[in-house]
């Protein structure tokens, strides 16, 4: 069984607003480590359609982009890719699969297929997965910014704290720290 590790950019005080980020060649590489290491990616509806509006495109060199973001979106391309949505049922992203179903379920067996393990990128479905007890590790990148707007990091709570046990933090030269966390069980 693989673990499943939820991955996103943030702010000092929670935003995780994509556009809030520093996009550089160190937080590329962050990603793009993360996803290598990872066997599938998992998102939400709406993070599958902003992605999906744009990397194609990248990935085919239709969209201007410098060789690294080109790389990391043929990478993209060719990660298998599930997305959880009950309001859409089709999704012609090149390896693109649709957990449709009980939530629970549906990421456990993707979990259970996936050795390599599956790398979470969308915060509301974060929370949703969170609640059901199924994320293990957590690795944001927290950005040396304060946004002072939403969205922000499980906006709608918890049922409870969750204990984190730091495995490791690395300072980039942007001032963003790479934060990796496993969730303690107990």
């Amino acid at each position: 069984m693989g673990l499943l590790t939820f991955s996103i950019n943030v702010t000092l005080d929670g935003c995780v607003d994509h556009r809030e980020g520093i996009a550089d060649d160190e937080t590329l590489a962050f990603f793009t480590r993360l996803m290598d290491e990872s066997g599938a990616m998992l998102w939400g509806r709406v993070t599958y359609e902003m992605m999906e509006s744009y990397w194609p495109a990248v990935a085919r060199g239709d969209e201007e982009a410098p060789p690294a973001m080109r790389e990391w979106a043929v990478k993209l391309e060719a990660k298998p890719k599930y997305v959880v949505s009950s309001t859409r049922k089709d999704f012609p992203w090149t390896n693109s699969h649709h957990i449709a179903g009980d939530l629970r379920t549906g990421v456990q067996k993707l979990k259970d297929a996936t050795p390599d393990g599956v790398l979470l990128g969308s915060g509301k479905l974060a929370a949703e997965l969170d609640r059901l007890n199924l994320i293990d590790e957590y690795r944001f990148l927290v950005h040396p910014r304060i946004a002072g707007h939403g969205p922000t990091l499980y906006q709608g709570g918890l049922p409870g704290t969750r204990r984190l046990e730091l495995v490791s933090a690395q300072a980039l030269r942007s001032g963003a720290v790479a934060m990796h966390y496993r969730r303690e069980r107990g």
